[in-house]
């Protein structure tokens, strides 16, 4: 069992969704991000609203928080999402540097109503020749010199 104060930013979270499902901006979920007890990000799924793909709950509070604090790193973050996030919100939570992740629904009670994430677990594992989605990898120099300048570049800002 979670602490009262985890489960407090869980509720925020779930509240976040079942607003959305009311205002019907997209699906049912929302995430905040809370760093020393203060929420710095908070967001809910816009996907069907903004005609984007990638506006699910997570990554709109990942956006909110490093836009807020001028940041593409939230160490000491915590994200509270009221369902286990996706492989690609998981991903960003990676990037971002994120201490620590909780959730209520699980991605099977997502696959339940109708998000299957299952499938994209199964399907970024696979090996490139395997995907539903042709994958091709075609090497060409142009992108090594690409890679080469920035390797040279000694103000580059690493990430």
């Amino acid at each position: 069992m979670i602490s009262e104060q985890h489960q407090i930013w869980l509720i925020h979270a779930i509240r976040l969704a079942e607003q959305n499902v009311k205002t019907r901006q997209g699906g049912p979920f929302g995430a905040i991000l809370v760093i020393d007890g203060v929420i710095v990000g908070e967001g809910v799924n816009k996907v069907t609203s903004n005609c984007d793909p990638t506006a699910h709950a997570e990554i709109m509070a990942i956006r909110a928080a490093c836009d807020h604090l001028k940041t593409f790193k939230l160490p000491k973050s915590i994200l509270y999402s009221s369902c286990e996030p996706c492989p690609m919100c998981l991903s960003a939570a990676y990037w971002a540097g994120i201490e620590a992740i909780y959730f209520s629904s699980t991605k099977s009670e997502a696959a339940a109503i109708g998000f299957n994430d299952l499938f994209l677990y199964e399907e970024v594992v696979k090996p490139l020749e395997k995907r539903s989605i042709p994958t091709i990898n075609q090497p060409m120099e142009l992108a090594k010199k690409v890679f080469a300048e920035w390797i040279a570049d000694n103000n580059r800002k690493e990430y």
